[in-house]
């Protein structure tokens, strides 16, 4: 099982970024929102999905994570510079936790959901649960845990309940402009 931070200290491909980490205890949602701003790197990431190749890393993207208080997901919203959003990302994960420096990070548990603007919904990485609990790195109880919360998250999805969506685009403009950080821009 591997720790996964929000500042994302140890990605090599980003030579130069923004970070921010907020507590947020509102209505709709309690845990932590992080913002990284990527302003320059070595190369963008690009990844495919059902035939079509999307640019998730460039130089003025944003990746705003949230990690709700007693849950056992993270969502990963990516924004083009434009400020449209690429795609959603939901991590399954095993526990959260708050480093010393106040960094958030989560034990990730394999299973993936990425929700595409275009309504495509994909759960990924099914095989590298299984190959986790066949190897022993992860039990049945994380596994089932794990399969139970991707369901539970797939079945809200389709009945667009699932909140993260519009939030996402909601706690974007609030937080970029709580720091003054304008769409674009270096700061």
């Amino acid at each position: 099982m591997k720790r996964k931070f929000s500042d994302r200290a140890n990605w090599r491909r980003i030579l130069k970024k923004n970070y921010a980490c907020f507590p947020m205890d509102d209505p709709g949602f309690r845990g932590f929102v992080t913002l990284y701003r990527i302003l320059e790197l070595r190369d963008p990431l690009w990844k495919e999905y059902n035939g079509r190749r999307m640019c998730l890393a460039d130089k003025g993207y944003l990746w705003m994570q949230h990690f709700p208080k007693g849950e056992h997901f993270v969502v990963t919203t990516m924004f083009d510079p434009q400020g449209r959003v690429v795609q959603w990302y939901i991590d399954i994960c095993k526990t959260q936790g708050m480093t010393d420096q106040q960094v958030p990070w989560f034990d990730d548990l394999y299973l993936d959901i990425v929700m595409l603007p275009t309504g495509e919904t994909l759960l990924l990485d099914e095989d590298e649960l299984e190959e986790a609990l066949d190897d022993g790195i992860i039990s049945q109880k994380d596994s089932d845990m794990a399969q139970r919360t991707a369901n539970r998250l797939l079945e809200l999805i389709r009945q667009k309940k699932f909140p993260y969506f519009e939030m996402s685009v909601r706690h974007r403009k609030m937080l970029l402009d709580k720091l003054g950080w304008e769409k674009g821009a270096a700061t």
